[in-house]
């Protein structure tokens, strides 16, 4: 019986995978968590979540137009440079016969946001999924399970690319194999949750190394 082919897909999460914008958000989080909640470090704690499951297990919901409406004003401050060498990357990938997307916790309203600064985005990759897409946030895997499922991807031929902890966990709980970036936390945390872990996409052919293996 011959064995089916599948798709190859490769997905990346966006704000410090794809922009680097991590540290916008970091700075923003952890003064809300300090302000609201008395709590350090809250931007970490919360990193690669959705804004709904922030709010519904952090947050009265007095709060929550109030800390949505800070948080527009934040994003419409913020600049989304790209993560070196990730649009090259994602354009050898497709040459190359892969699928790819992006899968972000962030909301399609932010993401309009992006696309306004970068109009090209959308273009580069197959397909961009939003918290809209998904029922549970990171570090569930069920983001990466349906973006696979939209390609008619296997696990085995999917490779995550992530930077925070809750998305790396949502990555190696889906069974695809798991690209961390140290553009959030050091490399050393990183490692704990990948694969392999990088600092940008500038050695592509390393990359392109590791997931045909």
């Amino acid at each position: 019986m011959e064995k089916t082919i599948t798709a190859k897909a490769l997905l990346f999460d966006f704000d410090g995978v794809v922009a680097d914008s991590e540290k916008y958000y970091t700075g923003f989080w952890n003064g809300i968590g300090k302000t609201y909640l008395g709590r350090e470090d809250f931007g970490l704690e919360i990193k690669g979540c959705t804004l709904v499951s922030i709010f519904d297990k952090y947050f009265p919901r007095i709060v929550w137009k109030e800390l949505e409406r800070k948080l527009d004003e934040q994003e419409a401050e913020m600049s989304y440079e790209y993560i070196p060498g990730v649009c090259d990357f994602v354009k050898m990938a497709r040459a190359r016969g892969y699928k790819t997307a992006i899968v972000t916790s962030s909301n399609l309203h932010k993401m309009q946001s992006v696309f306004s600064q970068h109009p090209e985005l959308p273009a580069i990759f197959d397909r961009v999924f939003t918290s809209e897409d998904f029922t549970e946030s990171k570090p569930s895997p069920h983001c990466y399970l349906k973006a696979m499922a939209f390609f008619g991807t296997e696990a085995q031929d999917s490779t995550v690319f992530e930077d925070s902890v809750n998305g790396l966990i949502s990555g190696r709980n889906s069974g695809a194999k798991v690209v961390g970036l140290s553009t959030t936390n050091p490399a050393d945390i990183v490692a704990q949750y990948s694969d392999i872990v990088v600092p940008d996409f500038t050695d592509a052919e390393k990359l392109f190394e590791f997931i045909e293996k």
